[in-house]
């Protein structure tokens, strides 16, 4: 039993780390002190003058824990892991920070790559972002690709020049300059990579001088191809030159943040300016409560956002001093491993360009806020236009959608696909075997799943109650308030049958379609509902079928490509089931495996020398 008063006089006068636990023992609050002592014992004396969101958390407080530190920076910086790794309910959140893709440069490889990657891994790799616009990520590696004929492939480099393997198109159409024949010498190849690099970070004045002066050589040694070239390059980049604002006659690498705060939630804009150019900008949103100030905010933001990023500037310019300043800078400094400056100007250049931030921040918020509020009232309006339409006593908040897919009674599959509050619910999608029904007979198959879908619902629902547990523990417990099928009155009347042999009762309707395989209507106790085609209804109805057949679709690809792979790979000697599992799992393609080379293969967990060399031999053949 945790004993509060106890534990607080326990506490010691050293920095460290506190974490707020609830009754269920998850971590709810993390925080950093200079004195855990003090800091802690402040949440459990008076709450008059608290803000509503402490208090609130107080109240959910069962108990804690604290981790003592050297320092206040160490404790800052594990502040910043736990809540990087727990996403605590009362901490103010970069929402789905570990989302956002980066551009990565493969540098640990002979010839590196330039991709995009959500994971940042410490392996010699340099990563530009992170890109909350994936349009404009994909834009930049698109203007790279085009300038830069760097390699795109997987391949072995080594092993393919030994190999004499016959190169891909992209070397031909002149998008690679072709490593793998071994006609690239690697030094070369190094300086288009640091030219890549340079662009990323923002330095096209110095990367198109380089290049004009490329140009210049190669025409006066009248290599007009390799002129030509560098001209196509030395323009695109002065195109995108010119879309780039000059905002400052200062050179500086910065960034500037500045925020708009909400109700519940506030949006985070920043501007990133490269050599005095605005190079890219980018809006965050996080989760945050009326009582919370802009200083608080901007702190947690800098903290989260600069945690991830492996480029720091010499500057970062903020709207409100931040109470932990001075040790948020020293961090900053810790990380970049040279000077690092945060300020808050007062006037002249840098505070009008705060000033800048901040109106985009607000205009953001201002948009953001009327797309939701329109998408609301669709979501309203659906729902509601959807119980009349079927005369039901409640809401149909929740949908689960059901389909059935198979290749002439081959691999049958069923799918259930969820839909809250006119969203689609992805964690709750479920996918089945059909197991009792012997070739192509969709009711049957219809009449399976749902069975076993509300069959499982009502035992997780019995084991739940018996152990005291919620409902939101199990798998199937959750049952929907409308049940839609893929189909017409065949389909349904499966799917009621289940329903009674289970006592169960839930409306349930058919989604139909016309002569060319598109959606017509809904079939609701043996009669078809007419719908107009431009309501909120009917375009739901199609969306939720056409992901209710997707989802089967994608299923049953799955397992046919995989049981094609598994035909294949069981003819090769000495690889049973478990390497054959764990072939698809590293390679994913039939196509990738006869391609491996014997170095490919070995990586490959639990392949000795022997089996690698037997699936190398077996392709060759």
């Amino acid at each position: 039993m945790f004993d509060l008063k106890q534990q607080l006089q326990m506490l010691p006068e050293k920095p460290g780390v506190y974490l707020m636990k609830n009754s269920d023992h998850e971590i709810i609050y993390v925080g950093k002190a200079v004195s855990l002592k003090n800091r802690v014992r402040q949440y459990f004396q008076s709450l008059k003058n608290q803000a509503p969101k402490v208090k609130a958390m107080v109240e959910n407080i069962a108990s804690f824990e604290y981790i003592v530190t050297d320092s206040e920076l160490e404790a800052l910086i594990l502040e910043c892991n736990l809540i990087k790794e727990n996403k605590p309910k009362y901490n103010i959140l970069l929402r789905d920070d570990k989302t956002y893709p980066y551009i990565k440069i493969t540098m640990k490889e002979d010839y590196p790559r330039v991709i995009k990657t959500r994971r940042i891994i410490k392996d010699g790799g340099k990563y530009f972002g992170p890109y909350t616009n994936i349009g404009a990520l994909n834009e930049t590696l698109n203007v790279i690709h085009q300038l830069f004929p760097v390699r795109t492939c997987k391949k072995n480099i080594q092993l393919a020049i030994e190999k004499r393997e016959r190169p891909c198109l992209n070397l031909h159409i002149k998008k690679c300059v072709g490593p793998c024949t071994g006609n690239v010498e690697k030094e070369q190849y190094m300086k288009m990579i640091q030219e890549i690099i340079m662009f990323l970070n923002g330095r096209e004045d110095e990367l198109i001088k380089k290049i004009e002066d490329k140009m210049k050589i190669a025409a006066s040694t009248m290599d007009y191809e390799k002129a030509a070239l560098y001209r196509d390059q030395y323009l695109a980049l002065n195109s995108i030159l010119e879309k780039q604002k000059v905002v400052s006659t200062n050179e500086i690498d910065q960034d500037i943040i500045a925020v708009s705060k909400g109700d519940k939630e506030s949006y985070v804009q920043m501007f990133f300016i490269r050599k005095g150019k605005i190079v890219q900008r980018q809006h965050f949103t996080l989760s945050t409560s009326k009582d919370e100030s802009i200083s608080d905010i901007l702190s947690s933001f800098v903290k989260q956002f600069y945690n991830n990023m492996t480029f720091i500037p010499k500057e970062i310019l903020i709207e409100e001093t931040l109470e932990d300043e001075a040790l948020i800078q020293d961090w900053l400094i810790r990380k970049k491993g040279s000077k690092v400056t945060l300020k808050t100007p007062k006037k002249g250049e840098k505070k009008k360009l705060v000033d800048m931030v901040k109106k985009n921040a607000e205009i953001t918020m201002q948009q953001t806020e009327e797309i939701n509020k329109r998408k609301q009232k669709e979501k309203e309006t659906l729902i509601s236009e959807l119980q009349e339409l079927l005369q039901l006593d409640t809401p149909p908040y929740r949908i689960e959608a059901f389909d059935i897919s198979n290749l002439q009674g081959v691999e049958s599959v069923g799918s259930m696909v969820v839909f809250e509050d006119g969203k689609p619910k992805n964690k709750d999608y479920r996918r089945f075997k059909i197991k009792t029904v012997k070739g192509p007979n969709d009711y049957a198959s219809m009449e399976e799943i749902i069975y076993r879908r509300f069959n499982r619902g009502l035992q997780e629902t019995k084991e739940i109650i018996e152990n005291a547990k919620v409902m939101e523990e199990g798998r199937f417990a959750i049952f929907p308030d409308l049940i839609m099928v893929d189909g017409g009155k065949g389909q349904v009347h499966s799917a009621v049958k289940s329903l009674r042999t289970l006592g169960i009762d839930i409306p349930i309707c058919g989604m139909i379609k016309d002569n060319k395989h598109r959606t017509r209507g809904l079939i609701y106790k043996d009669k078809e509902i007419v719908i107009d085609k431009k309501s909120y209804v009917f375009k739901f109805i199609a969306k939720v079928q056409d992901e209710a057949h997707r989802f089967a679709i994608n299923y049953h690809r799955s397992l046919r490509k995989e049981s094609s792979l598994y035909s294949v790979l069981e003819e090769i000697p000495g690889i049973g089931k478990t390497r054959r599992k764990a072939l698809m799992q590293h390679f994913k393609d039939i196509k990738k495996i006869k391609e491996a080379s014997m170095v490919e293969l070995l990586e490959v967990e639990g392949l000795n020398k022997v089996a690698a060399e037997s699936i190398y031999n077996f392709f060759k053949k």
